[in-house]
């Protein structure tokens, strides 16, 4: 069986009320290609939580909800600005620069998160041929560094990009996590804050597959049909998808997997924090910890629990709860890290 570990949220398993969700829709025959009436459905409930006149559309992975989003509201020769840690930026291969044709102006940042100070200096050569034009802002929430932005924050950044002329995107691989932390619903921290465009995750809450893109415009998912055709992401038994939006979004499934991981990254954090020679680097505000400790342990500590490295210059690392991580787990991790590090003091 698989080992447990601290590495993604993507690496744990599938709630079993979504695994429940795809089995019963796995009978019978249905329209394909998003014409059945479980897609209908899944549909309605996104408009019935971010309002009638949206645009939503179901892909597979959360690199496809923010390169055909991004590319949805670009032309080639704009730019996008987002942190220089944005997964768009790093853990895409590219993708975005591919398939939108655009240049990624990337911001440096102290907590994974853009200010308008930090996005000024991009803010020039409008109009200037030669010059890539700005045309979209795009943050993470939760950023990747596991901070959130607040209301205010998300307000400032839409209010200065729709000043300039610019469009904000969010990447929402973790939005429910945000939710959580904010302790708001999804539409106040991201329609009624000014987003325009949405990547709405699941895959990291639970969920088996599957993403959303969400256009506050309409007018702004105007032949994105085409482009998620394109851009090879048109399901053709979407249902599957759909049915487990269904779930994800029924009776607060959402929230209390994404409540259960962030608990358990503030109680990672907290007994790690009190270990001699951990230190915390980041704010934990939803499900993630960066902590430095000494690199002879870093392996040592994989064996057991795999888990990522985020900077290896300053021995900095990930660690990330899941929907189903257990107190079990940390406490065994916290035993072996403290193990661990009384070998170093020898």
């Amino acid at each position: 069986m698989f080992s447990r570990g601290f590495a993604s949220d993507n690496n744990s398993g599938v709630h079993p009320n979504i695994l429940q969700a795809i089995n019963s829709v796995n009978q019978g025959h249905t329209i394909a290609y998003g014409d059945d009436s479980i897609t209908q459905k899944a549909i309605h409930r996104f408009k019935q939580i971010f309002g009638s006149d949206i645009e939503v559309f179901f892909v597979f992975i959360g690199s496809a909800a923010n390169v055909l989003g991004l590319k949805a509201i670009t032309q080639p020769h704009n730019a996008i600005i987002c942190a220089e840690t944005a997964h768009i930026n790093v853990d895409e291969c590219g993708a975005p620069e591919r398939f939108t044709g655009c240049k990624l102006l990337t911001v440096p940042t102290v907590n994974g998160k853009l200010t308008i100070d930090g996005i000024k200096k991009h803010m020039h050569g409008f109009g200037f041929q030669h010059h890539s034009q700005p045309k979209v802002i795009s943050i993470s929430q939760v950023s990747e560094l596991g901070t959130v932005y607040t209301v205010d924050e998300i307000q400032a950044l839409a209010s200065f990009a729709h000043s300039h002329n610019m469009l904000l995107h969010m990447d929402g691989a973790r939005l429910a996590n945000a939710a959580v932390s904010l302790g708001k619903g999804f539409r106040e921290f991201t329609r009624d804050a000014g987003v325009d465009v949405l990547s709405f995750g699941g895959t990291k809450n639970g969920m088996m597959y599957g993403e959303a893109i969400v256009f506050f415009s309409p007018q702004l998912a105007h032949d994105f049909m085409y482009t998620r055709k394109q851009g090879l992401q048109l399901a053709s038994k979407m249902r599957y998808i759909s049915a487990q939006f269904l779930a994800y979004l029924e009776d607060g499934q959402w929230n209390s997997t994404a409540r259960h991981a962030n608990a358990m990254a503030q109680l990672l954090a907290k007994k790690v924090s009190v270990i001699q020679g951990v230190t915390i680097t980041q704010p934990v505000e939803a499900n993630a910890v960066f902590a430095i400790i000494p690199k002879e342990l870093i392996q040592p500590l994989q064996n057991e629990y795999f888990f990522y490295v985020w900077d290896e210059d300053r021995s900095e690392v990930r660690w990330m709860t899941s929907w189903d991580t257990t107190e079990e787990d940390i406490d065994r991790f916290c035993e072996l890290l403290e193990e661990l590090m009384r070998t170093v003091k020898r």
